[in-house]
């Protein structure tokens, strides 16, 4: 299995690089952190981002945007075109994501349906599946493809749910999932991460409801 770290936003809405994020206490920035997590549950490690910001000095092999300007979807949607195995991707602004969680995923990927196509977290309140933090495997390209061709960039949308293996987690175990995308969402992370770790539901927003499959036109959260 390949693990890919999704480093290809423009981190627009943070105002700075999210790759280059350091939290107190891990001398790493976030795009080492993520990538040796992943290094631990996978056979190799590629960096998925766009083709004008290969992060230099990189230790890991990149893989290029096969198109600009799609987000997430465009990332998995290269990675599955480049090395047809199965990804776990990995968005790398997740502070807090943990090795467990990965176990988790695999052993889960392990044990799917035979007809399981992706793997992934789901979050029982609001139905939000955890796109961004998920295994992919080689079948899922043609639906990638065919999401392309209709201006489907909305990556939950692209793998229809029956072929979807799902871990629901409750706010409660919601800690891994935390992602920076604004300023105060960094000042949170830094708060959390230089106290103890916090277990109450409270110090995690709820992530937004899962949209009406319907809604194939919206683009996807630029997580990357």
């Amino acid at each position: 299995m390949i693990g890919a770290v999704l480093a290809g936003g423009r981190s627009t809405r943070l105002g700075r690089d999210k790759t280059r994020l350091r939290l107190p206490g891990d001398g790493r920035d976030m795009l080492a952190r993520t990538a040796d997590l992943l290094a631990a549950c996978t056979d190799e490690v590629l960096v998925s981002c766009r083709a004008d910001a290969v992060p230099p000095g990189l230790p890991y092999r990149a893989v290029p945007d096969f198109e600009e300007g799609l987000g997430p979807f465009g990332g998995v949607w290269s990675l599955l075109r480049a090395v047809r195995e199965p990804v776990l991707v990995l968005s790398c602004d997740l502070p807090f994501m943990d090795a467990a969680t990965l176990r988790r995923l695999v052993k889960t990927r392990d044990a799917r349906p035979a007809d399981a196509l992706m793997t992934t977290y789901q979050q029982a309140e609001t139905g939000y599946i955890e796109a961004l933090t998920a295994i992919y495997e080689p079948a899922c390209l043609p639906f990638f493809e065919a999401a392309r061709a209709q201006g489907i960039r909305q990556i939950n949308l692209v793998v229809p749910e029956a072929r979807q293996a799902r871990i629901v987690y409750t706010r409660g175990e919601a800690r891994p999932f935390f992602n920076i995308n604004f300023p105060a969402d960094l000042e949170r992370a830094l708060s959390l991460a230089a106290g103890p770790q916090a277990t109450s539901p409270a110090d995690f927003p709820e992530n937004p409801p899962v949209p009406p499959r319907a809604d194939k036109g919206q683009p996807a959260t630029d997580r990357r």
